[in-house]
Order: C-alpha cells, then structure tokens, then sequence
C-alpha cells in the first residue's frame, strides 16, 4: 500500500475510533460510578444502554424527534435502574452481599433486561426515523455527520459531568462517598439521596451511549450493548476503577485501539483487541493508569 494512502486509511481509523471510542467513554462513565460509589461491577450496564436505544426509537418512531426521544428515553432507563436499584441492589448492601453474588445477580439482571427487549419488540434490527445526511469529504476523510455528533456529544457530556463532581453540593458529597462511605455518612451526608442521584446521572449518560451507538451502526438490536460490556470494562480498567476521567481516557483509548487494529486484524477480532489492552493492563498496572476514585 502507498504511503499517502496508508496515512489516510489511519487517519479515517483513527477518526472512526474517536466516535466509537466516544460512545464507549459515556457508558463507562455510569459503569465507573456505580462501581466507585456502590461498590458494584454490574454487567447488565449494556443491556441497560440497549433499553435506552429501544426506549428512544420506540417514541422516534411516533414521530417524536430524535433528542426530544432521547431526552424522554433517558427517564424510562432511569425508572428502570431505580427499580433494579430499590428491588435488587439495596436488599443486597443491606445484607451485606458479596462481590460474587453481586456480579452473579448483576449477569441474571442482564439476560432478564435482554430478554424483556426480545419479548416486546423482537429480533428484528430497527432503526431511527432520521433523514440520511451525506458524509462530509474533507482532506479525502469521509466525516460521517453522525459520528461527528457522538464526538461531540461526549465532550458536552463530559464537560457537564466535570462541572457536577467539581462544582455541586451533590457532586462534592459523590466523591465523598467514593471516598469514604462511613466517614461520609457520619459527616452528615445523605448516602441514599447520592445514591439516587448516581443512578440518574448514570441513566442519562447510559441512554445517551446507546443513543449514539445505534447512530453510528446504523441499527438497533437486543444484544448491542451486550457485546460493548468487554469494551467498557476494559476502559473503566485501563483507566482506573472508580474514576471517570480515567473511564473517559480508557473509552478513547479503546476505541482508537480497536479501529486501528482492523487492517491487520479484520473487523472480527475488535473485541479480542479490548481484551488484550485489558488483560495487559491487569499484568502491569492492575490500578489503571489514574487513580481509581472520583
């Protein structure tokens, strides 16, 4: 292969990893919270993105516009983290559950999520109700309008997400509570009411990663998130359990990995690249590459 074509074949790979690896980085975000404050790995987190997709295609398709959709989808994925969150998580940390019990709930919550989406709206693929807009051709890069919006959702998420940790009363008492449960609660803090605000933020950014995900493939299917779980741990890994800038970085980083690796590789073998990154981390630096707190 030709140099000039081979540099524009990385820099097309490299873009496309940017938006997959943005996707990646909201959803890590919410799967790094629920860890860093409730001490939870919980793998049925992509299931929760795949209802948020659903949700939002659900009210598109009746004519809803997609961020009107998306804005009301994000309060049904959210009702339904607080059920999880009031029937299964908190019966739990009151009887003092172990981790494995908790990721085996956690697998059983997944298949019940996945399950539920095959039974009401079946196998089917589905697809936003949005006009096609043409990619844009710059420098001979094809600039997919859709990936360009989930580049750009992720840095006004994440700017919102720093301002709420680093500048709000509730921000300041979640990393408090990362920090230190006991201390925080005897400091007066309300842990249940960070709790509940945890499983809101996460929703949103959830609801948003299965959004842009559905965007970017152009489909919408009951394992889509599913098959992201791999890639999302191996973010919140590779940038530090429990810390979302970490999660942020990690999502880029796997992202970018794993859209490189397709010309030598192929598109079959992207998760086993998320694997590889996540498995070497666990050898040379099991705490991430920052430090594992909010």
């Amino acid at each position: 292969m030709e140099t000039p074509q081979l540099i524009l074949e990385t820099a097309q790979n490299l873009f496309n990893g940017l938006a997959i690896g943005s996707v990646i980085a909201l959803a890590a975000v919410g799967l790094t919270l629920t860890y860093g404050i409730l001490r939870l790995s919980n793998f049925a987190h992509g299931d929760f993105m795949t209802l948020g997709a659903y949700l939002t295609w659900l009210l598109n398709s009746q004519g809803l516009n997609l961020v009107l959709s998306a804005i009301l989808a994000s309060g049904g994925t959210m009702l339904a983290m607080l059920a999880s969150e009031y029937l299964l998580w908190k019966p739990m940390r009151n009887r003092r559950a172990s981790s494995t019990t908790l990721i085996i709930i956690s697998i059983g919550l997944a298949l019940f999520v996945r399950n539920g989406i095959l039974m009401i709206w079946g196998a089917n693929n589905q697809r936003y109700d949005i006009p096609i807009i043409p990619a844009q051709q710059i420098f001979g890069l094809r600039l997919a309008t859709d990936r360009i919006w989930a580049i750009a959702l992720a840095v006004v998420a994440i700017a919102i997400l720093h301002l709420v940790l680093q500048r709000t009363k509730i921000g300041k008492a979640m990393r408090a509570v990362a920090d230190n449960i006991d201390l925080a609660r005897v400091s007066g803090i309300n842990v249940e009411q960070v709790v509940l605000w945890t499983w809101i933020i996460t929703a949103i950014l959830t609801t948003l990663g299965g959004v842009m995900l559905g965007l970017i493939t152009s489909t919408i299917r009951p394992n889509m998130g599913w098959f992201l779980i791999l890639p999302m741990f191996a973010s919140v890994i590779l940038g530090g359990i429990g810390n979302p800038y970490g999660a942020i970085a990690g999502g880029l980083v796997i992202g970018v990995a794993q859209e490189l690796s397709v010309p030598w590789l192929g598109t079959d073998y992207k998760l086993g690249v998320a694997l590889l990154i996540m498995i070497l981390i666990l050898f040379i630096r099991p705490q991430g590459i920052f430090k594992g707190t909010l």
